[in-house]
């Protein structure tokens, strides 16, 4: 089967996959993964994302660091290849989704069948495969974590990107007042067009004065929640602008630096800090994120969200995939498609 391999940590986006420079290659013969245990299903990718995470992960900064070689990879979706003889889920040929520690950057993989979920009728497949990672972040920042509820004021950084998106979305369906803070026209004009109550551009306007502004008018204290996956200085402007009680989300950081939030401030103001690594609940609390995938995929299918596709590549173009995530030129998800017979059909 095709794969991506991880050899050597580095860069990604540098040079093709497979050049001296290249920390990763496409294998074309790399071994088709068995079935490793009675309740083993081994799916045939369709389609697979790419998240800032898996970026890191090939630069070694991830928390994460998996002995080389590896083949890097989350989230995906895909069709049901081979069972094992206990499996009573799903049956060859069903179309599921799933996420996994790694490995979803190939042509098939097996995972237990606890860990995977039909995807609805109806579904796009490509769209499936960017769920679980994406918006199951967001779903567990703002439903389980922070509690959103309706009427309360949701500020998202880095709006225009996968997670961010996400939230945006999550935080319309929960009822929220939502804020959104991206950057370029582009990004702006998607994020108008999905309904948001308030955009701002950081290309041409200063963030604490355009959220008071508008806090103001709308008669409200401030942000209630604050979602963060950028960190940095943006982290530190949008502290200014928080109500007494706010949270704040830690998701990332994909400015490249981590910020300090005041513990004295966070004192006086009766701030409460939510540090939200996703794929842990895997291991603490897998009940949570089962749960939050199946509502996600009926949000899907009777079109409550909807997953922007920013671009897809193959296996190949690997470099340029991991190039948009790092220029941030992605609007929405990259991705890679496996198959590229990828299609909106039901059950094959």
């Amino acid at each position: 089967m095709e794969a991506l391999v991880c050899r050597k940590l580095g860069d990604p986006t540098a040079t093709e996959p497979g050049s001296p420079e290249s920390p990763v290659e496409v294998s074309k013969n790399h071994p088709i993964p068995p079935l490793t245990s009675d309740t083993a299903v081994r799916v045939k990718v369709t389609a697979t994302s790419l998240n800032f995470a898996n970026y890191l992960q090939i630069l070694g900064k991830y928390q994460e660091k998996p002995p080389l070689p590896f083949i890097p990879g989350s989230d995906y979706s895909g069709i049901v290849d081979a069972i094992g003889p206990s499996v009573t889920k799903f049956r060859v040929g069903d179309r599921i989704c799933s996420f996994a520690a790694l490995g979803s950057y190939a042509q098939f993989i097996v995972a237990d069948q606890s860990l995977l979920f039909l995807v609805p009728e109806g579904c796009d497949m490509i769209a499936a495969a960017a769920l679980p990672v994406a918006f199951g972040t967001s779903h567990v920042a703002l439903v389980h974590r922070a509690r959103l509820t309706s009427g309360q004021v949701l500020m998202v950084l880095g709006a225009a990107g996968g997670v961010g998106l996400a939230a945006v979305q999550i935080g319309k369906i929960c009822g929220a007042v939502v804020i959104a803070v991206a950057r370029g026209s582009e990004k702006i004009q998607l994020l108008k067009s999905m309904g948001v109550d308030h955009v701002v551009d950081l290309g041409s306007e200063n963030v604490i004065t355009s959220v008071k502004e508008f806090v103001k008018t709308r008669k409200l204290k401030g942000v209630d929640v604050l979602y963060d996956p950028v960190g940095g200085k943006l982290t530190k402007d949008s502290m200014k602008v928080l109500n007494w009680g706010a949270q704040i989300l830690v998701i990332g950081f994909a400015s490249g630096e981590i910020p300090l939030i005041p513990a004295n401030i966070a004192l006086v103001k009766n701030w409460t800090v939510h540090g939200l690594y996703w794929g842990s609940y895997k291991i603490h609390r897998p009940s949570v994120l089962d749960d939050s995938i199946r509502e996600l995929l009926s949000w899907l299918a009777r079109g409550l969200i909807t997953i922007h596709i920013s671009h897809t590549y193959s296996l190949s173009q690997a470099n340029l995939a991991f190039g948009d995530i790092k220029d941030r030129k992605a609007i929405g998800k990259v991705m890679i498609a496996l198959d590229h017979k990828a299609t909106l059909s039901s059950k094959l």
